[in-house]
């Protein structure tokens, strides 16, 4: 049987202060994904999951096994996206810019799509299959990946992952992340049509 691992963060505790602190990154790292990590480990011990990669788990799974597999599926993907940031630059930003009209409208319109999510999820920068940019909103643990469309930037909005440094300010805590944001990491990810 393949076992998940939970993959160590790319940069210390305090990188990411202000936008994230020590304790946040330590409770949503160490206990929420490692959590997430645990629960699918035992989820898929004798299913048709058992030896399967997470991409695959995420797409074609239902239920728990879905919901575990896709947040240890997002929430690694998160962390990977953070630490040395850089401003956004090239053919990703050129795209941005010409659907958006700005840096600043796209960010706009991110920040206030992951706050009217409603109850927990994601807010996603995501690709479809013709190359086109999308803002994405999806509840609990779900992702583009579902849609058959390409994540490139994903921010997390359940509660866990800023309640210790906002509390109840989710906006301003998805403001505060475009801070850490590094854009080489989403850049990388960006499939040119």
């Amino acid at each position: 049987m393949l076992q998940f691992t939970l993959p160590p963060l790319p940069y210390g505790y305090e990188a990411l202060k202000p936008s994230l602190s020590e304790e946040t990154l330590r409770y949503h790292h160490d206990k929420h994904h490692l959590a997430y990590v645990n629960n699918l480990n035992k989820l898929i011990k004798e299913t048709e999951f058992e030896d399967a990669e997470l991409i695959d788990i995420v797409r074609h799974a239902k239920g728990a096994i879905f919901n575990n597999a896709a947040q240890v599926w997002n929430h690694t993907f998160y962390f990977e996206q953070f630490g040395n940031w850089c401003p956004i630059k090239g053919r990703l930003a050129e795209e941005i810019v010409r659907k958006w009209g700005s840096i600043d409208k796209f960010k706009e319109e991110f920040v206030a799509t992951g706050t009217s999510l409603f109850g927990s999820g994601w807010v996603w920068l995501a690709q479809d299959a013709d190359g086109a940019l999308h803002i994405v909103q999806e509840p609990n643990g779900s992702n583009p990946v579902k849609r058959g469309m390409i994540p490139l930037l994903g921010f997390d909005v359940w509660e866990h992952a800023y309640y210790l440094d906002y509390s109840n300010r989710r906006a301003e805590h998805l403001s505060a992340l475009w801070n850490i944001v590094d854009w080489n990491v989403v850049a990388a990810r960006y499939m040119m049509k």
